[in-house]
């Protein structure tokens, strides 16, 4: 596993199969496809940026790397992706063996190159346009109130800042209009146009509108002025921002007893995508929502006011019975479409006990790169900590970025079907484009509106080499090359281009197992099936995920397992394929796949999380992690399994979204008796506290923050680190252990699953 982080820790990838099948055959009977998790702005302390433009290839447009051949003599370089020659510049002249420019350095196959701007005009400064529901109780109104407020002083002083309120009606502020609070009131339930929108707001009061062409901020059509009555720099706007939200009340249309409030989500946030279209295009620009109920109002209602009918269910779903669902899901689709043309990012902040609509929104948060936090209340830390991450500078900070385009260059021989992740396709055509799409595909360069220092996208290629007919040619070209360019804007607003280019040997034929055994990484395996199968379970009818995932896993066991036929006893696995098997029994029972118990936005909550997050924090949504504290030993990891569970015991379990301390029967007794505060039990009061600091630390550098349960064996919320161990003992066995537990199910343990996968392996 050491080697593949140390790869991590060089170019921010991850791959399965870090030997690659040499052929098409070869590459459909591995199962797992040809694949990478990719980091694109991971931070690296030793890595250049280069004050210069780089050196592109005049065909494929590929950049100068270390794997291009390069005759010193001639000043020529070869691409390595498709073999054209390329003369240096002049002001490579004095390059030699011992003068290599840092781009050919072989350490530095990920660079990154910074613009140097010539004026000081061209930098925008970030916006953000509070996008605020105020049909909410008067309780959960003072939690998002002081929240809001203490999001406003950590903002960036030059940040530009924009309100829209929404309830029954929306209302944009206008914060430029010093003297007394003044706002222009949309019907929630009319879609509203951009020209009408400028229109009613006065945008042309001064500065008559153009006759022809695209109103596009400044620059095109509006007056500056008109502007900044609605988008003001953090520090001028200060007063008027916390006056407006103090006076903020609850949404003051009567809600009949049988009926929801009349909420219009969709229009509010549409009204804010024509606005920043308007004003500022291109900029960095986040429209940042607070929702708290369900949408009842204009084009993306996902339910009726009337409290008869039940907000849609995964079963719904399924049987097509969501009447609001497409229609919801297809405005959304319109409202990303135009965020990504504008280049702008839609985060959500979704607190209620009810749904309030992600599965609909979703669409548009992953398609512009947006940031989604899922809570019960505005006053709860996941929401309240999460919303201060945000804007936090220092250690953990985001390092939101903005403006991104990615693409791919790859050697002839391979093709992009898609990107599973947080981007948008740029639909461009071309030889390296597969017609086979997953996720995001039909392209080669991808527009990510917003992206930060974590976002991971999965690349899914496929491998289109025919049989090779002579070994002879084998040794002289096996290499496959990958280049990833991610041009983006930095969080200090100058554009960069960061250059990743990998070099991944290809096997084929007789012989070749050994070396694909030796370089498939079965944590990034994992996330690729997780991601894969979560893809699948929303974009294909009638799929069967378990089915889907039991079928990939007995086929890798039987083809990379090592056995005599029909004996299961003489089955056994090599180490890097060995803990592959108990990641999958993981996934079947996690939350990506199991959608029962929990709603359509939970789901869609958990998958966009999963689909943006690295390896390792995937690796533990799938399977948790347990430490275990007691008095016999330090702190170390235990299995995840019920027989982990003990009387004098503390359990620490980290499953991503939550962080569980669980304390075993005899401990929870001593706590309640108060023997920690004695002064002879320090060790006592120690063991208590070694878990909450590991806690605190975990809590510290993820984002969205976890939710904290502190809870005591036998108590109702031990059921969080219950529903996620190996059913090893369950009601139907022999007695539990002494002060052990029992899970009350009818799921299979993984020794059976096991046992199961083994026998159909050797078959």
């Amino acid at each position: 596993m050491a080697e593949f982080l140390d790869l991590e820790n060089q170019d921010g990838v991850r791959m399965p199969w870090n030997v690659v099948p040499g052929t098409k055959q070869e590459a459909t009977s591995c199962v797992v496809p040809v694949a990478a998790i990719y980091t694109p702005i991971k931070p690296f302390p030793n890595m250049p940026a280069l004050p210069y433009s780089p050196l592109r290839c005049r065909t494929c447009r590929s950049v100068l790397n270390p794997f291009s051949i390069v005759d010193f003599a001639a000043k020529i370089w070869i691409c390595p992706f498709c073999f054209q020659r390329n003369h240096f510049p002049p002001h490579y002249n004095s390059i030699s063996d011992e003068n290599l420019p840092a781009e050919l350095f072989p350490q530095y196959t990920t660079i990154e190159y910074e613009e140097k701007t010539s004026s000081h005009s061209s930098f925008i400064p970030p916006v953000f346009i509070f996008v605020v529901d105020t049909c909410i109780i008067e309780e959960e109104m003072v939690f998002l109130k002081s929240a809001l407020s203490q999001a406003l002083d950590l903002l960036p002083d030059h940040s530009l800042v924009g309100l829209i309120t929404f309830g029954t009606f929306v209302q944009v502020h206008e914060l430029g209009f010093g003297q007394i609070a003044k706002t222009y009131v949309f019907k929630g339930s009319k879609d509203v146009s951009k020209d009408q929108l400028l229109e009613h707001m006065n945008f042309f009061l001064k500065k008559p509108k153009p006759p022809t062409g695209v109103i596009a901020g400044a620059r095109d059509g509006l007056s500056a002025e008109s502007i900044a009555r609605f988008l003001l720099p953090a520090s001028e706007c200060e007063f008027a921002l916390n006056s407006v939200l103090e006076e903020l009340q609850k949404d003051p249309w009567p809600v009949p007893a049988d009926q929801r409030a009349t909420r219009c989500t969709s229009t509010a946030l549409s009204i804010a995508a024509s606005l920043l279209g308007a004003c500022v295009p291109g900029s960095g620009a986040r429209i940042m929502a607070f929702v708290g109920g369900p949408s009842t109002e204009g084009p993306g209602a996902i339910v009726s006011k009337s409290l008869s009918e039940p907000i849609r269910s995964h079963k719904d779903l399924d049987k097509d019975s969501a009447q609001h669902f497409h229609k919801a899901v297809k405005f959304y689709e319109g409202l990303a479409k135009q965020l990504v043309h504008q280049g702008h990012v839609l985060d959500l902040f979704a607190c209620a006990l009810d749904q309030v609509g992600i599965a609909e929104l979703k669409v548009a948060i992953e398609r512009t790169g947006g940031l989604v936090v899922l809570a019960e209340s505005f006053g709860h830390s996941v929401f309240k900590d999460s919303l201060k991450r945000v804007f936090q500078s220092g250690d953990h900070d985001l390092g939101l970025s903005s403006n991104g385009i990615f693409e791919i260059n790859c050697s002839k021989d391979i093709k992009i079907q898609g990107i599973i992740g947080p981007c948008a396709s740029l639909e461009k055509k071309g030889p390296l484009v597969s017609d086979t799409v997953t996720g995001q595909g039909n392209t080669s360069a991808w527009k990510m509106c917003g992206l930060n220092k974590a976002t991971s996208l999965c690349l899914i290629f496929e491998n289109i080499k025919k049989e090779i007919p002579d070994t002879t040619v084998q040794s002289t070209s096996n290499q496959f090359y990958f280049q990833f360019l991610t041009y983006y804007q930095h969080q200090g607003g100058q554009m960069r281009l960061r250059v990743t280019t990998l070099s991944r040997r290809w096997v084929a034929g007789q012989g070749s197992m050994q070396d694909l055994i030796a370089g498939f990484d079965q944590e990034a395996a994992a996330v690729v099936m997780a991601r894969l199968v979560s893809f699948k379970m929303e974009t294909e009818a009638e799929f069967d995920p378990i089915r889907w995932l039991d079928k990939a896993l007995i086929h890798i066991c039987s083809r990379f397992g090592d056995y005599q036929k029909d004996t299961p006893s003489s089955f056994s696995l090599s180490p890097r394929f060995s803990i592959f098997p108990q990641f999958v029994f993981h996934l079947r029972r996690s939350q990506f796949v199991q959608v029962f118990n929990n709603s359509p936005d939970e789901t869609a909550y958990f998958r966009m999380i999963l689909d943006r997050e690295n390896v390792a924090n995937s690796v533990v949504m799938i399977q948790p992690s347990l430490i275990s504290y007691s008095f016999h030993s330090g702190p170390e990891p235990a299995l995840l399994d019920v027989a982990a569970i003990a009387a004098d015991r503390i359990l620490l379990l980290d499953s991503y979204f939550t962080v569980v301390i669980f304390h075993g029967s005899t401990i929870a007794q001593w706590r309640k008796a108060g023997y920690h505060n004695l002064p002879e039990h320090q060790a006592f009061s120690q063991l208590l506290q070694a878990p909450c600091d590991d806690a605190d630390a975990i809590i510290k550098e993820r984002f969205p923050v976890p939710r904290l349960v502190v809870c005591d064996q036998h108590g109702s919320q031990a059921r969080f680190l219950l529903a996620k161990l190996n059913p090893s003992a369950t009601y139907n066995n022999e007695a539990p252990i002494p002060g052990g537990d029992i899970i009350f199910t009818d799921d299979v343990s993984f020794e059976v699953f096991l046992d199961h996968l083994q026998r159909l392996a050797v078959q």
